[in-house]
């Protein structure tokens, strides 16, 4: 089932056979997308930085000022991630490969770049203040963040379908990391200037730009999502990930020289908040070829009579799932969860068969039959009496 986009690809594996609804596949043991082993041991040495982490701020901070800026963190952080998961929504990405993203964010990404700053200043001395903000800042910190994105590609390639997925761990790294940094920018203007200093502070940083980091790093997440739709290998990927994070590292420049050497306020009206709305506008065309993947890939299973054309309508539109949850609200016993399971697994089908069609995966077969037996018997629990 051909369909035309700019990020369409060739299909040179082969999903599962699609037999014919009145022969249904065997009963297999199901499994769900699993969190890359190796991230489950980095997760471990996070741990470990993380509580050295927890000592710098409360040696060079001190406790009050460290839990004053942890709470005016959490602001920001709470609307990036809401933001974040309304994005996901479509097709929600494992929750520890979640959790991971943010975790290397918040702590290794940090880690690395205060490293980097006392490696600096133990080898060369103070370095200007400028040099930092618009050089050093922009590239370690896109570095160490990107390197997280990276990783994630590696150790969980199958939970990594495009660039919308890209997009969201990207912009989850970056949202730990900018929770992370907050803590101390506002905790730092607590100690120098008080609540008035803390509060411009917390506009500046809360208000004005939660989205940031955000934006820098999910465009490195775009770039290794583009990758992911090529099938391409790790070291294929690799250089997809340079150019996205040249351009994370020339926005991030921008936007700190923008406070150092210009009108923040101007640049942040005529440009800032333009590229914002691209950002958003891009996030929303990304999405509507997530609703076309999946309409063609469950076309192929209505074809064969697992489900209703109306079924495979409801299943690839925001709208026709909303209506199909108020459907089960309405259904004996309040149906709401089994329709939920019913349009997870269904779309995690749809997803399965583009990475077994696309040859990136050769599980992805299995998968399908999988998901198929999850997602009939939801189906025939939402029918039964």
């Amino acid at each position: 089932m051909a369909y035309p986009s700019p990020l369409s690809q060739p299909h040179p594996g082969a999903g599962a056979p699609i037999s014919p609804a009145g022969s249904p596949p065997a009963t297999v043991p199901v499994g769900s997308r699993r969190t890359g082993g190796a991230l489950v041991w980095i997760g471990g040495v996070l741990a470990l930085v993380l509580v050295g982490l927890i000592a710098y701020f409360l040696n060079f901070l001190g406790p009050g000022a460290s839990t004053v800026g942890m709470i005016l963190a959490l602001v920001p952080l709470a609307v990036v991630w809401t933001v974040v998961r309304l994005i996901d929504r479509w097709e929600p990405e494992p929750r520890g490969i979640v959790v991971f993203a943010v975790a290397w964010g918040a702590i290794a990404a940090v880690a690395i770049a205060l490293g980097v700053d006392l490696a600096l200043t133990f080898v060369v001395g103070p370095l200007p203040a400028e040099f930092s903000s618009v050089v050093q800042a922009p590239v370690v910190e896109e570095v160490a963040k990107g390197l997280g994105v990276f990783l994630i590609y590696i150790a969980a390639r199958r939970s990594f379908d495009g660039p919308v997925d890209g997009i969201v761990y990207g912009a989850l790294v970056g949202a730990g990391f900018a929770f992370t940094e907050n803590i101390q920018y506002f905790a730092i203007s607590l100690i120098e200037g008080g609540l008035a200093q803390a509060s411009t502070t917390f506009f500046l940083r809360a208000i004005l730009s939660p989205f940031a980091h955000v934006m820098f790093t999910a465009l490195i997440g775009f770039a290794f999502g583009l990758a992911a739709r090529r099938s391409l290998s790790a070291g294929g990927a690799f250089g997809y990930g340079l150019v996205g994070l040249v351009g994370a590292i020339l926005l991030h420049a921008l936007w700190n020289g923008s406070a150092v050497f210009s009108d923040f306020f101007g640049l942040y009206v005529t440009v800032q908040v333009p590229l914002f709305v691209l950002f958003i506008l891009g996030v929303l065309l990304l999405r509507r070829e997530e609703s076309r993947l999946t309409r063609a890939r469950l076309g192929e299973y209505a074809a064969a009579g697992w489900f209703t054309e109306q079924e495979v309508g409801m299943l690839a539109t925001g709208p026709g799932r909303r209506a199909a949850l108020r459907w089960a609200k309405t259904l004996n016993g309040d149906r709401t969860r089994v329709m939920r399971r019913f349009i997870a697994d269904a779309t995690a089908l749809a997803a399965a068969r583009q990475r077994a069609l696309s040859g990136r995966d050769p599980h992805a077969a299995t998968v399908e039959r999988q998901l198929l037996e999850r997602a009939t018997r939801a189906r025939s629990e939402l029918f039964a009496p």
